[in-house]
């Protein structure tokens, strides 16, 4: 029975949030100075690490690099945005991955969420550009509110259901490591633990996703069912291990985590 239940699962799902990027400096210095705008003239998909995410990311790939090798990841997947393909790269260079592997899987499933007519402004920007789309986003709540052109947390779980799937059709039995964005982290909780609404919003008020903050699940097998054990929850051991600052900032809008 229980290599019936493993055999659609992976052994172990690494999740890991891109380091400190330039958008989180620039976004909290606007903030810091009541600017609408972020400014970063940019694609929020071509937006890089700063010094210190290349260094969080180095980091995050010695940790990995230490682990036993029947611990380490043996495929690594990322978000197609530039500040998670560079924290994977660095992982890889790190020796991070199980048998010296350095080939990333690039899947647009597991990319940051859309902003919409939101992307690039602060909450102050949104307030006073939008203030009717604002109002609408405080009455129906972050998990279900869709800016124009933009995504739910709703429509972000829905792409991830499906990403989830491939991973276990693809990668059954295997250890996985994906890279990716604070709300990614915050939704593949959600599906995984079979959340509420509520309950993934109490967890995102708990406190920001490290950037390269670890998360882990091991996939042990039940009578019916593989049931996902939570083993590691915004872990911030590789920061610790190499004395790089620990950075949580939210992503690029201020208020949407």
């Amino acid at each position: 029975m229980a290599d019936r239940t493993t055999l659609h699962w992976p052994d172990r799902l690494y999740l890991v949030r891109h380091g400190q990027s330039q958008g989180n400096v620039a976004r909290d210095k606007a903030d810091a100075e009541g600017l609408a705008h972020i400014g970063i003239s940019i694609r929020d998909v071509d937006v890089p690490l700063s010094d210190l995410g290349h260094s969080q990311a180095i980091a995050a790939g010695r940790w990995f690099a230490a682990l036993p090798d029947d611990q380490k990841p043996e495929v690594i997947l990322s978000s197609p945005y530039l500040r998670a393909r560079q924290t994977a790269k660095h992982i890889c260079e790190q020796g991070g991955l199980a048998g010296g592997k350095a080939r990333t899987v690039i899947d647009e499933r597991l990319r940051e969420r859309e902003f919409g007519i939101f992307d690039g402004l602060t909450t102050i920007g949104i307030r006073e550009k939008y203030p009717e789309e604002a109002a609408h986003r405080r009455r129906l709540g972050k998990f279900y509110h869709r800016p124009p052109g933009g995504e739910s947390w709703a429509d972000v779980i829905l792409r991830l259901r499906s990403a989830m799937n491939s991973i276990n059709l693809h990668y059954p039995s295997r250890r996985v490591l994906i890279v990716c964005h604070q709300v990614v982290v915050l939704c593949m909780r959600y599906i995984l633990e079979e959340l509420e609404e509520q309950q993934i919003l109490a967890i995102d008020r708990e406190a920001e996703i490290l950037n390269c903050g670890i998360c882990a699940f091991d996939f042990e097998p039940h009578e019916l069912d593989c049931a996902p054990r939570l083993t590691h929850w915004n872990h911030p051991a590789p920061l610790e291990q190499d004395e790089a600052p620990i950075t949580a900032e939210p992503d690029q809008i201020t208020g949407t985590r």
